[in-house]
């Protein structure tokens, strides 16, 4: 039994999910403090990705990173090519996870009492200040939340992925497309196998989500007390 789509699927979750956590935090508080006429298209920018079959976006991520686009002239004169590698993995994760980090972060930073930040302002705390001591912890239960979401939409993320990675055992072969592929090869044992392992995986995301969140309540409640 290779292993090996464990390893990278976990590899490529992660690091899609800590990319997508300090971008998502950034991008989700500069929107919900824009009150600009151009937020509704910004915002369904940002979470396209969210509706669009994979396959559409694995075929954008084609055109933006191939040979023949811009991007990809300039990273083949630099001898590099992102196509069928272990960084297209990871590309097309955070892209697919990206609005459920967005729109979560969002919605907690939207939910902050104006007042709050407002009050900050006119003591004379800087934007960054208001950022990180008062928005952050105000918003980080739905932060977290996001984080969890993401991790989980990187870990099951198939379509873009082998639109633009491929299935390179031993480097681009992440578990749902190893699913794929051994059923496409009539080797269901080796099917169900993956098949569990997401399931366990996702199954222990969400315990520790509800401990989380059960444990954050009740500190809230000792506090109120």
């Amino acid at each position: 039994m290779d292993w090996s789509p464990l390893y990278i699927s976990i590899k490529t979750s992660i690091l899609a999910t800590i990319i997508t956590f300090f971008i998502g935090i950034l991008v989700s508080y500069k929107m919900a403090m824009y009150k600009g006429k151009f937020k509704g298209l910004i915002d369904g920018l940002l979470t396209i990705s969210l509706i669009l079959p994979p396959t559409v976006i694995g075929f954008f991520l084609l055109l933006i990173l191939g040979k023949n686009s811009i991007l990809g002239k300039v990273l083949f004169s630099f001898d590099k090519n992102i196509i069928f590698t272990w960084s297209a993995t990871v590309i097309s994760a955070v892209v697919v996870s990206f609005p459920m980090m967005y729109r979560t972060s969002r919605s907690a930073f939207e939910q902050i009492d104006d007042n709050i930040i407002l009050s900050a302002r006119t003591l004379g705390l800087s934007e960054l200040k208001i950022f990180t001591k008062i928005a952050i912890p105000l918003a980080y239960p739905g932060i977290i939340g996001g984080t969890v979401l993401s991790f989980a939409r990187a870990l099951g993320e198939f379509g873009a992925t082998l639109m633009i990675a491929g299935n390179i055992p031993g480097k681009t072969q992440t578990m749902p497309v190893a699913i794929f592929f051994a059923v496409e090869s009539g080797d269901m044992n080796k099917a169900m196998t993956w098949v569990i392992m997401i399931i366990l995986i996702s199954f222990f995301m969400i315990i520790m989500l509800n401990y989380w969140s059960d444990k954050q309540q009740k500190i809230i409640g000792k506090r109120l007390k």
